[in-house]
């Protein structure tokens, strides 16, 4: 596997703008809150690094993965902002379930964005076991949650850009 020892959150690539003038929400499933709580604080912790005041970060929790489609639909219709992080964490278990819940809530998201014409970041791990998701929540793939961040800043510059 080509990612095998590679940390996944480098960004020496590109330039990350300022987040000074952005507003952001963050919603997070509560569903393995061990991974998804480091998610959020990744997400969260680029966002200051990027300038984003505290006032304009809307952190919003949901039960699981597949409600993060809802709370980005109600968190658009209601709120003002400039993207929206959906942060989650499926994990394969036995049964198909884990396919229908990945492909709904990857379908879900992006249909989200695209109705309301807003940058809507998929940060989920579907992996295929703990070590995985925890590999990729702050450990040596990086962490998801500040990825996710950092696309969302992406977008919501380009966004601006192009009004």
């Amino acid at each position: 596997m080509a990612t095998q020892l590679k940390n996944l959150s480098d960004f020496s690539h590109t330039t990350i703008p300022s987040s000074a003038d952005f507003r952001f929400a963050i919603i997070t499933a509560q569903w393995n809150a061990e991974v998804t709580g480091a998610l959020y604080q990744g997400a969260y912790d680029m966002l200051i690094q990027q300038g984003t005041p505290e006032d304009n970060i809307i952190s919003v929790a949901v039960p699981g993965s597949y409600e993060l489609i809802a709370g980005a639909e109600m968190m658009l219709s209601s709120r003002k902002v400039d993207a929206v992080i959906c942060l989650g964490c499926i994990i394969q278990g036995d049964t198909p379930h884990f396919d229908y819940i990945c492909n709904g809530v990857a379908n879900g998201i992006a249909n989200v964005g695209i109705k309301h014409s807003v940058p809507v970041i998929f940060g989920v791990l579907t992996t295929l076991n703990l070590e995985q998701a925890q590999e990729r929540a702050g450990g040596k793939h990086g962490n998801k949650g500040t990825e996710a961040a950092a696309s969302a800043i992406l977008m919501a510059d380009l966004q601006r850009s192009l009004k």
